[in-house]
């Protein structure tokens, strides 16, 4: 069964994946769209003491309190509705988004941050619940994949935009968030609130449903690794070509960055090809490729051959994180599903602030080196990778056997 079909008669399909694909660029443009506009925010901030503390926190809030209030949204979608919570966030996100248009007060900017941030948590748990809950089978294979496709590629188109707006003044990107007013308008005209009735009975776990900790722990674990290791490159790509490269340019690394989003939408392009071959083989591919990649960085001799491994790494993070999105999609029964959702993404957040962490630490460790450091995670991604493969090599066995 590929599709839930409603009571009412009607079934999810395409315009349904796509309506609930797009309130995933919201993640994106919390910080994406305002990163051209930094330096002119220093500027007007200057005289605020620690200003050059307090207004990166105006970019980087939003995705901190996915991280922390993704397990609280995830409650709220189980509780009062996965739909009626997405409407609801998508139009305070819009409203709180433009405000700084109007402000003039750091901290009431900053503060308008935070409900940006906290409706982000609503956002990102209440969709990827409802793909969820709309599609099986390999049809939400399909559009969980789709997810990350349009996360990556919708950063380019943002960055451009934040560009093009930011040339009208720092507030002009604030702007662009009033765009969940039109994707909430498309919510309410094309889709409904999923019942327990149109679940497949294997997804049901009962009245008395309790939170599969059991099965869930270690899948939190392992996003928070995946996460660490999906950020890394894209936080460390500048510092890296900057610093033993050379390349200073603000064209340049935008090309690189750019290169890598499109690398990780081809990923998800080749997750979906593989789907069919299980997680284990998805999780051996996906490590292996940043495995590798990371380990070759410390011996990259050129930019250009860098250019490679970083293609190579990123195709490995498209890969990556739809895997482990069906993976938890797999374990969540529908009772629960906003609940284990909202878990997943705070482990996969945390991923981004600690790669930060990591990556200096071991840095540290190994005599200030980026490609070494790089190296040690590389090292990290193979074992992942071969315990994978143990974990294919045991299925297919016990297959055998049987």
């Amino acid at each position: 069964m590929n599709v839930a079909t409603p009571v009412s008669g009607r079934k999810a399909g395409t315009l349904q994946g796509v309506i609930l694909l797009l309130p995933v660029t919201m993640a994106v443009m919390g910080l994406i769209v305002l990163v051209p506009v930094l330096p002119q925010m220093m500027r007007q901030f200057h005289a605020v003491p620690g200003a050059e503390y307090l207004v990166p926190l105006v970019l980087t809030l939003p995705a901190l309190c996915i991280a922390v209030l993704a397990p609280i949204a995830g409650a709220i979608v189980d509780a009062i509705g996965r739909r009626r919570t997405l409407i609801g966030a998508l139009v305070m996100y819009s409203v709180a988004g433009v405000m700084p248009i109007f402000l003039n007060s750091l901290t009431a900017i900053i503060a308008s941050r935070i409900v940006v941030g906290a409706m982000e948590s609503a956002v990102v748990t209440a969709s990827t619940t409802l793909i969820g809950d709309y599609f099986h089978g390999q049809s939400r294979e399909r559009w969980l994949a789709n997810q990350t496709a349009v996360a990556s590629i919708s950063s380019i188109f943002l960055a451009l935009l934040g560009g093009a707006l930011g040339n009208l003044g720092w507030r002009a990107p604030f702007a662009a968030y009033a765009v969940g007013l039109l994707f909430a308008a498309g919510l309410i005209l094309w889709t409904w609130e999923p019942r327990r009735v149109e679940q497949p009975s294997t997804e049901l776990a009962g009245p008395a449903a309790r939170f599969p900790w059991r099965a869930m722990a270690p899948v939190a674990l392992l996003a928070v690794f995946g996460g660490v290791m999906f950020f890394m490159m894209q936080i460390q790509v500048s510092n890296l070509l900057n610093d033993y490269y050379g390349i200073s340019s603000p064209a340049m690394l935008g090309l690189f960055t750019s290169t890598a989003g499109l690398s990780v939408a081809a990923g998800t392009i080749a997750y979906r090809r593989m789907a069919r071959y299980g997680i284990a083989t998805q999780l051996l591919l996906a490590f292996g490729l940043l495995g590798v990649s990371y380990v070759m960085m410390d011996h990259a001799p050129s930019a250009l051959s860098l250019t490679g491994w970083l293609v190579a790494n990123q195709l490995g993070c498209g890969i990556l994180l739809p895997s482990l999105v069906v993976l938890v999609m797999g374990r969540l029964p529908f009772e629960v599903r906003g609940r284990g959702t909202g878990v997943f993404m705070t482990a996969w957040w945390l991923g981004q602030p600690l790669s930060t962490q990591l990556a200096a630490w071991v840095r540290q460790l190994v005599g200030g080196s980026l490609p070494a450091a790089l190296q040690i995670f590389g090292i990290l991604c193979l074992l992942a990778a071969a315990a994978a493969l143990a974990s294919r090599l045991a299925t297919r066995h016990s297959t055998a056997v049987v």
